[in-house]
């Protein structure tokens, strides 16, 4: 069980990785909330992530992820999936150090194929290849050195994704805060 204080599971990865799908599967199954950080500012802010960028700029962007986090971390026991960009936000690693992430990966081609995925994140345009590449290869580290577990989901079903995000669930809340990674797939 996890503790009524901390998300029982922290998702991260690249827009359309499967987040949102496998977070809302996942806290079904974990019988708890799921929420994704995008829809928390959107409903605290009344602008979707991408508008609030366009709005008040990355930085200020970032410090309001920041601080959803910050308090989500401390208040909230469900399923959270974080914003693609959220774990490069300065301060986000930090305080997701010790919390049960898991890292959604996903290779270019089988996120060039999800659907929706291009009209969700129009800054893609005119060339999605090219930004999700360099996207992927910017914050892959990233995603990587705060998560304690990765799960490749490429080519890969719902279900199958889910099976291994709640095998590592269960090994990450047992040991939250080891510098050990388990690595899926």
């Amino acid at each position: 069980m996890a503790d009524v204080n901390r998300p029982a599971l922290i998702l991260v990865g690249p827009p359309g990785s499967g987040k949102s799908t496998v977070g809302r599967r996942a806290a079904e199954k974990l019988e708890r909330e799921f929420l994704d950080l995008d829809d928390v500012l959107e409903k605290a802010h009344g602008l979707g992530a991408g508008d609030l960028v366009v709005e008040l700029g990355r930085e200020r962007f970032q410090e309001l992820e920041v601080e959803e986090l910050r308090s989500l971390l401390t208040g909230y026991d469900g399923v959270l999936a974080l914003g693609g960009g959220t774990p490069m936000a300065p301060g986000a690693a930090e305080l997701l150090a010790g919390h049960p992430v898991v890292f959604l990966d996903v290779d270019l081609d089988n996120l060039l194929r999800r659907e929706g995925l291009i009209p969700l994140h129009p800054w893609l345009m005119p060339n999605p290849r090219a930004h999700l590449r360099q996207l992927l290869e910017e914050r892959r580290p990233v995603y990587q050195a705060v998560s304690g577990a990765v799960v490749m989901t490429s080519g890969r079903s719902p279900e199958e994704v889910l099976a291994e995000v709640l095998a590592a669930e269960q090994t990450l809340s047992g040991r939250a805060g080891s510098e050990e990674q388990v690595t899926n797939g």
